[in-house]
């Protein structure tokens, strides 16, 4: 309990920074160079670059968008500190997920594990945006603004359930799905807002 009275949202937000971190040199850890000193076998990696890249950037917009929200945070309660780690224990399954989906040449089982990774990574996400703008005072966030969040997050949430199941036949059009839904979170900021 004393580390609850001693959390803050400025701490919370530091120790996630450093999760992220961390996720983004695992991921990098995992890249191999060709075996052969060519181009050819350069670009005969290339579901290893491409696995690389999207999980790159989805790090990149869960971090921008994560910090969005902490922003909102006036106090580091216990549900807060839960739905964090949920949230970063999400993630941290990306450089696994990552590393399969390269090795199998974006086969489709591990592709739709990738995608329900995504899933798992919003789902926490949701819970996070429940925490600290629903939840919140009113005067922070419109309520057309948490509409708009509400319905963003929950597409996203069934689009990102749709492409694994997608990539069960599919992988490259279950991988594509997930690219597009992380273009609406590319500003972390609904379209109201600004």
């Amino acid at each position: 309990m004393a580390i609850l009275r001693k959390a803050t949202p400025e701490r919370l937000s530091a120790f996630s920074d450093g999760v992220f971190a961390v996720l983004i040199t695992v991921l990098v850890l995992d890249l191999r160079p060709p075996e052969h000193p060519t181009f050819e076998a350069l670009l005969a990696l290339w579901h290893t670059w491409l696995s690389y890249a999207l999980s790159y950037l989805f790090i990149a917009i869960v971090w921008a968008n994560h910090h969005y929200l902490m922003r909102y945070a006036e106090e580091a309660g216990a549900r807060l500190l839960w739905f964090n780690f949920a949230h970063l224990f999400a993630m941290s399954l990306l450089p696994f997920s990552t590393g399969w989906m390269a090795v199998s040449k974006l086969a489709p089982q591990p592709v739709a594990f990738y995608a329900l990774v995504f899933f798992l990574v919003n789902a926490t996400y949701i819970a996070l945006i429940w925490e600290l703008i629903h939840r919140g005072p009113d005067h922070h966030v419109t309520i057309r603004v948490r509409k708009t969040m509400r319905w963003r997050s929950l597409a996203t949430l069934c689009l990102f359930a749709v492409a694994a199941a997608i990539a069960l036949k599919y992988p490259l059009v279950g991988l594509g799905v997930c690219a597009c839904c992380l273009v609406v979170y590319l500003r972390p900021e609904p379209p109201e807002i600004g």
